[in-house]
């Protein structure tokens, strides 16, 4: 008899700590650009995954949700690393994610890799992310992925001879090499190519080397946002366009964040991407109306569904372990997931733990008076080519 009331005293004291662990704040760090030149990454992606809980709700698996942000303050790995360990040592969180740029991701999968920490990365696009750590998945995108239909295209529709200009960072090196790739396989010729300075570059003698060169089309990749807005105001001034040069970009381009700041220089520009406000689907129009009212005066753009998507992935693959944030048991729940974004239909690669989606090609175009990236063509279910 005594020892049964010690058996039942025992099973209530683990049930009321196993209570206790299950109701354990689950702690997400996120480490982002969240001031200087690279922003209004940081902000977006804050402002997407922000919204999912204010539509969803801020519990998961019985564990409440809560968003830790560290500011990296852009191309800076040292620091991103220091606020990983911050975050893994004191905070004790169970998620690491965002990550705007690809020097971010670089500098913390090792941290993930040995603590075994899920690693969510919200935007970083170079190829070789995924590989840096076993407990990594992506959600954004990769710099090949929107790069190879872009090329085919071109070389399908009259663009024969393409001067490259790419940021001399991880995701230029893998736009440059994909597009040569596809466009020389197209039947295509790269007539000259340049990488740029990632911090503050002046493109004015690079455009005047597109121009003497006399390419049918520059293709063109820097980070969205200052520079991007610089590049198509070089671009118009020089009269590139009036010469017969067109401009083709992947869709960091024309970014619905910074669209607006470039003006009619950007109508007519061809680029390639896996979201646009303007797509048409259910999913998206509740998702931009949602954004809209969260952030007046803002436009829904990649970076905020990317942020978004990033919560959905955390969310399900946690409803799927019940609530167990272990990195192989996360790994394992997140890589079979399959969901309508707001962008399109969307899965995650098992092999490569890589999003596949959709890349649509689009044009600028004004409607209703507001400049858009409006889709015309698109390659279903793509996979990064760069792990090919």
């Amino acid at each position: 008899m005594h020892l049964n009331k010690m058996l039942a005293t025992v099973l209530v004291a683990l049930g009321t700590m196993v209570s206790a662990q299950a109701a354990e704040d689950l702690k997400i760090g996120m480490i982002l650009p969240m001031t200087g030149p690279f922003a209004a990454y940081g902000q977006q992606i804050e402002d997407g995954a922000r919204l999912y809980l204010a539509k969803h709700g801020d519990t998961v698996a019985g564990r409440k949700v809560k968003l830790i942000v560290r500011d990296d303050t852009g191309i800076a790995p040292e620091i991103s690393k220091r606020h990983a360990q911050e975050l893994l040592v004191n905070e004790h969180v169970d998620i690491l994610a965002g990550f705007g740029l690809t020097p971010s991701a670089f500098s913390v999968a090792p941290l993930s890799a040995q603590t075994k920490k899920p690693m969510v990365v919200l935007n970083a696009a170079t190829s070789a992310v995924t590989t840096k750590s076993p407990y990594i998945v992506r959600t954004s995108f990769t710099l090949p992925q929107t790069t190879a239909p872009l090329a085919t295209w071109a070389a399908r529709n009259g663009i024969r001879k393409v001067y490259t200009v790419v940021a001399d960072y991880g995701p230029g090196h893998d736009s440059e090499a994909q597009f040569k790739k596809s466009f020389t396989a197209a039947g295509g010729q790269i007539v000259g190519e340049v990488r740029t300075p990632v911090k503050n570059p002046d493109f004015a003698p690079f455009l005047q080397r597109v121009k003497d060169s006399k390419p049918d089309a520059v293709f063109l990749f820097v980070p969205s946002g200052e520079q991007s807005v610089a590049f198509v105001k070089g671009y118009a001034e020089r009269a590139l366009a009036k010469a017969g040069i067109k401009l083709i970009a992947t869709g960091d381009l024309t970014d619905e964040f910074i669209i607006d700041a470039m003006g009619d220089a950007s109508l007519g520009m061809i680029t390639s991407f896996h979201y646009a406000e303007s797509h048409k689907s259910p999913e998206n129009k509740d998702y931009v109306e949602a954004y809209a009212k969260a952030h007046p005066g803002k436009r829904a753009s990649f970076m905020s569904v990317a942020g978004y998507d990033g919560m959905h992935v955390i969310f399900e693959a946690l409803k799927k372990t019940g609530g167990d944030a272990g990195g192989d048991k996360f790994i394992a729940a997140a890589s079979s997931l399959k969901w309508m974004s707001p962008r399109g239909p969307v899965r995650i690669d098992p092999a490569t733990r890589d999003i596949v989606q959709t890349i649509y090609i689009r044009r600028v175009e004004k409607v209703n008076g507001k400049l858009q990236n409006v889709e015309f063509d698109q390659v279903a279910d793509f996979k990064d080519p760069g792990k090919e």
